[in-house]
């Protein structure tokens, strides 16, 4: 008997800081609740966590050179409206939303516990939410755009022609409960394909905490793209194929165009980007004759 614990004891799991936080957190406690007002708290401090520096850049001119529509100014106004019904959205439809996805990935199968998956694991798994995500955002957002759609629903998104960081979720229910699922629904896909069609092994199960560092992600992209800047240091001077603010923020300035969140290549394979390289050659034209003279 006591061989047999002893052998328990080797095989388990050595559990790292923090793994052993995380199964304190759940121990003797409801895993809807926890796991809800956890995922909430998290969505939060990140969302509004991620706007503060460009909020911060709003207000030193040297970082003035780097706004994309630097002929238009958002005021204080349009940041307290913006914030207002945001927290709003956040508590009243996104907070039930994620409050739902535990009982849902967990009845998929959806692991909870510690340990955490490997890193290499995660990043395929996160890189292929990120492909997924932008697949199915770009035909959704693009069809959000016909008119009778656009007039009652998308119009509300479109608010703000020079987006700012928190305006990345500023948007009427229906879109945000549409485009969420591309989001929610890519893991859980996922999850379905690799666990119960083709059974690829407990390695490669979706993990909660996998779960958690792809919507930490996501929310850097949405605030991101929405920020209104674009820095010599922004990811898409690194990363040819990233959209980033300087591709997404052509769509609220047009209103058109440009309909993918992550990637450039659904926009330059279907043409929805033709009007956008054309605009931004002429931009470059313009200052190249500009240090000319």
């Amino acid at each position: 008997m006591d061989a047999l614990a002893n052998s328990t004891l080797i095989n388990a799991p050595q559990l790292n800081w923090i793994e052993t936080q995380w199964e304190s957190m759940y121990e003797g406690r409801n895993p809807l609740l926890v796991t809800g007002i956890f995922a909430f708290l998290m969505h939060e401090i990140v969302y509004f966590g991620r706007f503060i520096p460009f909020l911060i850049c709003d207000f030193i001119p040297y970082f003035q050179k780097y706004k994309l529509q630097e002929n238009k100014e958002n005021s204080n106004e349009d940041y307290w409206n913006c914030t207002k019904k945001v927290l709003y959205a956040h508590f009243v439809f996104e907070g039930p939303l994620i409050f739902f996805f535990h009982p849902m990935a967990t009845i998929l199968g959806m692991k909870v516990s510690a340990p955490f998956p490997a890193l290499t694991h995660m990043a395929v798994q996160i890189a292929i939410f990120f492909v997924f995500e932008d697949f199915y955002h770009y035909h959704m957002h693009r069809f959000m755009h016909w008119p009778p759609f656009y007039k009652k629903v998308h119009k509300v998104h479109h608010e703000y022609a020079a987006p700012f960081g928190i305006a990345a979720e500023y948007a009427h229910p229906i879109e945000t409960m549409i485009l969420g699922f591309g989001t929610v629904g890519g893991p859980l896909i996922y999850h379905a394909c690799s666990s119960l069609l083709f059974d690829m092994g407990p390695a490669w199960d979706l993990h909660l905490a996998t779960m958690l560092v792809w919507i930490v992600f996501r929310l850097f992209q949405a605030i991101d793209a929405h920020s209104g800047y674009d820095f010599p240091w922004s990811l898409c001077h690194w990363v040819p194929f990233w959209a980033g603010a300087e591709h997404h923020d052509y769509h609220h300035q047009a209103f058109i165009g440009n309909y993918a969140s992550s990637f450039r290549w659904w926009d330059y394979l279907f043409g929805t980007d033709v009007k956008y390289r054309a605009y931004r050659k002429r931009q470059a034209e313009e200052k190249r004759k500009l240090k000319m003279n």
